[in-house]
């Protein structure tokens, strides 16, 4: 096969635990071609989508760890399959990235994720779909309304629909400190649509993430647990990954939404769960793939990549 990425710099690539990179060295390993590209890179022309694209050779070593080929301009119908791995803010030139892939999709490329499945699942909000594994959500963006949510729970998390790496997140406790403020910052004073969750004690025992590959569950999870004084699990905000088999509960949240999810053309979806709830569903370049392979043994890019192959 033919496989082009569309991800972010190769140079940015943190190699020893880049998802996207084991997936390359997994494909690669089985005879598969590998190319290569961002966003900028493509183009519509003459009805067709093009992108200037690199093959890339897996050199095995830890520093120089490609060997790209001068790019040249490709129409993406040249290519297998193409796994979309560019990481978020989902903004407008992401929206315009899933229309270009759409394009593509339509005179026969297999694009991972689909296309407007990814433009259709937001992060954060496709939690809502599935309300009987949620803890008590409002999403909103009236004063009112996220202060009568906080007076009936009164432990909140705030958080923005558009956020990543656990970034512009706040917890309200019981003291009420700084509400108003934390409304009004994330709302923008009332012109952005936030999240308001009950906040969760278990995400002391972690913030995990499970992965969803071909409408299957992958047996293992990694529990993101915060710092000391920190509510944020997320690996990007200083958080410690734990891989941990999944729980009855975890597994019962996972079955139900893995073919749901599969069959609308997310082929990889990393779930967040803490404690019994789930949090989010991660749709445009989940990650976890090798602290949960090295701790567990378990190959997630093999399983990847099976699912890739059919």
């Amino acid at each position: 096969m033919k496989i082009a990425f569309l991800a972010d710099p190769l140079d940015s690539f943190n190699i020893v635990k880049d998802s996207t990179y084991v997936m390359m060295v997994e494909a690669a390993g089985r005879g598969h071609a590998i190319y290569a590209f961002e966003q900028h890179d493509m183009a519509i022309d003459g009805g067709m989508v093009v992108a200037n694209v690199a093959r890339i050779t897996l050199t095995g070593d830890a520093t120089q760890w490609y060997h790209a080929e001068p790019a040249a301009p490709m129409q993406l119908t040249a290519f297998d399959a193409i796994v979309l791995r560019k990481d978020p803010p989902f903004n407008m030139e992401y929206i315009y990235t899933t229309y270009l892939l759409e394009l593509a999709e339509a005179k026969g490329v297999r694009v991972f994720n689909k296309p407007s499945a990814v433009r259709d699942h937001n992060e954060k909000l496709s939690i809502a779909q599935f309300p009987q594994f949620t803890a008590p959500t409002l999403v909103a963006r009236d004063e009112a309304r996220l202060r009568a949510f906080y007076q009936s729970h009164q432990d909140v998390i705030f958080k923005p629909l558009d956020g990543m790496g656990g970034s512009g997140i706040f917890r309200v406790d019981s003291s009420g400190l700084n509400l108003g403020s934390i409304i009004e910052t994330l709302t923008h004073n009332g012109r952005h649509t936030i999240m308001a969750q009950k906040f969760i004690p278990d995400i002391a025992k972690g913030d995990k993430r499970i992965l969803l590959i071909g409408g299957k569950v992958v047996p293992f999870c990694l529990a993101r647990i915060p710092q000391e004084g920190e509510v944020r699990g997320n690996l990007a905000a200083g958080g410690r990954g734990v891989a941990q088999p999944i729980s009855e509960r975890d597994r019962e949240i996972a079955q139900t939404l893995a073919p749901i999810l599969f069959q609308r053309g997310l082929l990889l979806v990393g779930l967040d769960v803490i404690g019994d709830y789930l949090t989010e569903i991660n749709v445009t370049s989940p990650t976890c793939f090798q602290e949960i392979t090295q701790q567990s043994g378990f190959s997630v890019a093999k399983m990847f990549v099976d699912a890739l192959e059919i």
